[in-house]
């Protein structure tokens, strides 16, 4: 497939800005997913060069909140532990359909999980010991997590910071820094069986990879500044667009 320049000025921009949005509360894939279908990749060449963005711009991500001690390791080393075999098997299940089918569940997921990323409850639980039963339960998290990120993707990291706040009591940064690491290691397993199939258009990737890295950094360096709540707007009114677009194409 033939990258243009249009492609680029498509997809970087809105790689960047999903490197951003998902470093502080997840949700990035809403917009970089998207913006290679509106590149006009099939479904799934779009998420397999998707993940390979994805991945440098969570470990960005991780690396700067590890950085500001913002990872708790035992919690995230056991979701890891479940995301790596649940993402590969999700990416292989998404091979398996056609690409309408696929798009048609774009259509329909996309939304949804906007509106989830959109009205996540903001209460802060107490904080409590992370015990051995909780350690099983962030592992069985990760596994179903990464299963849904090999398989669709947007809003991984949403749900994982969501997760670790439920189970383990975290604040709201150390629960975004802790979903970091499990959100790479989960694009590093799909975006294996991706490549494996062929499908990464690298010439589109690569550039995006650059883009996506540095607006993890941007990102997670927000995120221990100020917090999600005004990135969060940014990421529904540009999602609002997109969608607008997804829809306007599919009923055309």
């Amino acid at each position: 497939m033939n990258v243009t320049l249009s492609m680029y000025l498509i997809v970087c921009p809105l790689v960047f800005l999903a490197a951003v949005v998902d470093a502080i509360g997840g949700g990035g894939g809403l917009i970089s997913l998207p913006a290679y279908y509106l590149a006009g990749l099939s479904p799934t060449l779009a998420a397999g060069t998707n993940k390979m963005s994805a991945c440098c711009g969570s470990l960005s991500a991780t690396l700067k909140y590890m950085k500001s001690g913002k990872v708790l390791w035992k919690p995230a080393l056991c979701a890891i532990l479940g995301a790596l075999p649940g993402a590969y098997l999700g990416a292989e299940v998404l091979k398996l359909l056609n690409e309408q089918t696929v798009r048609v569940l774009m259509t329909v997921l996309v939304p949804l999980v906007a509106l989830i990323v959109a009205f996540r409850g903001s209460r802060q639980p107490e904080p409590r010991p992370v015990t051995a039963r909780t350690l099983w339960l962030c592992a069985g998290t990760g596994l179903v997590i990464g299963f849904y990120d090999g398989f669709f993707g947007p809003g991984t990291g949403t749900f994982l910071t969501l997760a670790f706040t439920w189970l383990c009591g975290m604040e709201g940064v150390t629960a975004s820094g802790t979903s970091k690491p499990v959100n790479t290691a989960s694009n590093l397993a799909s975006l294996a069986s991706f490549i494996l199939n062929g499908k990464v258009l690298y010439s589109l990737a690569l550039p995006a990879l650059a883009f996506s890295t540095l607006g993890g950094w941007v990102g997670s360096r927000l995120a221990v500044r100020r917090g999600a709540k005004f990135i969060r707007y940014v990421m529904l009114g540009v999602m609002g667009l997109i969608i607008v677009k997804l829809a306007y194409e599919w009923f055309a």
